[in-house]
């Protein structure tokens, strides 16, 4: 294998790979340098290992950053579109279902990743693995990169290392070095689209209970955002897709040393008046001869009923005609604001993407080129840019990878 190539690409992730691609397309020699043994292990484990690489709503609502409108001009070279149209071209039927999530018609992970490999091998992208980079030099001719298998050049290099998120799969923040001594600034980095830890002692007694939840956010007693979905108890706290989507604020609350706290509503369907009128009716009308823990059978889970009372202050055995209208209004405010502490994330190696990463201030958003140091280009959660849950994640990934590796790999022919 040669030495001498006109783009270089750090890390064959799902922006990397096609980062390569579009380079590739563009008419440049391509190599792509990964330190695992194989590429694209991240994209297997997505969906649940079906992958949902993309969806039909999209806006900047759905992503997030320091500067979430950084992700328009790329969208708008490579968005959806172009990308249900590429996979399409290279094999992957697409099928969308709830949500606008899109899968593959095959349900597997591994489809994904092989077409984008196929296309690789179809136009000559190397791909070296288990390749240990010492470093990376910028210099009058290009970009040098010294390995542990000696040493390679380039006019263009782009940096799609990935964050910190899934250490197994090789996104462990190997590529922020780099980045800090090309003088980028990278921005605080977070677990994100993670569970959270909760203070309470209750936790082992719901442990596996999933329920319909609104689940609200407070960083310093404010509230900062809100999610509706179905909510998972652990025996360490919260988790599930509206945990998830809220979880970055808690990270960066905690990272700051604020305290954070969610409020579960497990009524989300009701107005607040509606849950007062059916327990006055279940407790009363229909409360006779009833405990007031049998009196909820049939609203929620049995392990999940022994709690909610609890916090009420409201003994199980009791009579449920018996209870008096302050006990009443203090198990509304539980069942629909029961509050959790959060004291903190399960950590980088259970999310599946961080936030933060290099700031977009210093990237040209158009071609994903730096602004500091010509021919450095940026693709996919390197970047200060991450997505909600439902296939936002590799949206980025694909269209931030298409745009660099298109614009280095027009550069590389220009010259």
């Amino acid at each position: 294998m040669g030495r001498r190539f006109d783009v270089i690409i750090v890390g064959a992730g799902a922006s990397g790979l096609m980062a390569g691609i579009s380079a590739a397309r563009k008419g440049a020699k391509v190599l792509i340098l990964e330190h695992m043994d194989s590429a694209g292990k991240k994209i297997l484990a997505t969906g649940n290992g079906k992958c949902n690489f993309t969806n039909e709503k999209q806006g900047i609502a759905y992503y997030r950053g320091k500067n979430p409108a950084f992700v328009l001009p790329v969208f708008e070279q490579f968005g959806l579109t172009e990308t249900v149209t590429l996979f399409e071209e290279l094999g992957v039927v697409p099928r969308g279902k709830r949500d606008g999530y899109y899968y593959p018609a095959s349900g597997q992970a591994a489809s994904v990743r092989e077409v984008l490999l196929m296309e690789c091998r179809r136009l000559k992208v190397r791909i070296a693995y288990n390749v240990g980079i010492r470093s990376i030099k910028k210099e009058s001719d290009g970009f040098f990169f010294d390995t542990k298998q000696g040493e390679f050049q380039s006019d263009s290099c782009i940096l799609a290392t990935g964050g910190k998120a899934a250490k197994k799969t090789g996104s462990d923040g190997s590529g922020i070095p780099y980045i800090v001594g090309f003088g980028h600034k990278v921005t605080d980095i977070v677990p994100a689209l993670v569970a959270l830890q909760g203070k309470q002692s209750f936790f082992k007694e719901i442990a596996g209970i999933r329920a319909e939840n609104r689940v609200e956010i407070y960083i310093e007693n404010k509230k900062i955002a809100e999610e509706t979905g179905e909510l998972q108890l652990t025996e360490y706290g919260v988790s599930g897709i509206p945990v998830f989507q809220l979880s970055r604020y808690a990270a960066y609350g905690l990272l700051e040393g604020k305290p954070v706290y969610v409020l579960l509503n497990f009524l989300p369907w009701q107005t607040q008046e509606e849950t007062r009128s059916m327990l006055v009716t279940r407790f009363g009308k229909n409360g006779n001869g009833k405990t007031a823990k049998e009196a909820l059978v049939g609203l929620f889970p049995e392990k999940l009923i022994g709690t909610l009372l609890t916090e009420a202050g409201i003994h199980l055995e009791s009579k449920a005609e018996n209870c008096t209208q302050e006990e009443l209004e203090k198990l509304i405010s539980v069942i629909r604001h029961l509050r959790v502490d959060i004291t903190g994330t399960k950590g980088f190696d259970a999310a599946q993407v961080t936030a933060g990463g290099v700031d977009t201030e210093e990237i040209d958003g158009n071609t994903m080129e730096s602004k500091l140091v010509p021919g450095l280009y940026f693709a996919g959660e390197v970047v200060d840019i991450d997505g909600m849950c439902g296939g936002y994640n590799l949206q980025w990934a694909w269209s931030s990878g298409w745009v660099a590796g298109c614009h280095a790999g027009e550069g590389c022919k220009k010259k």
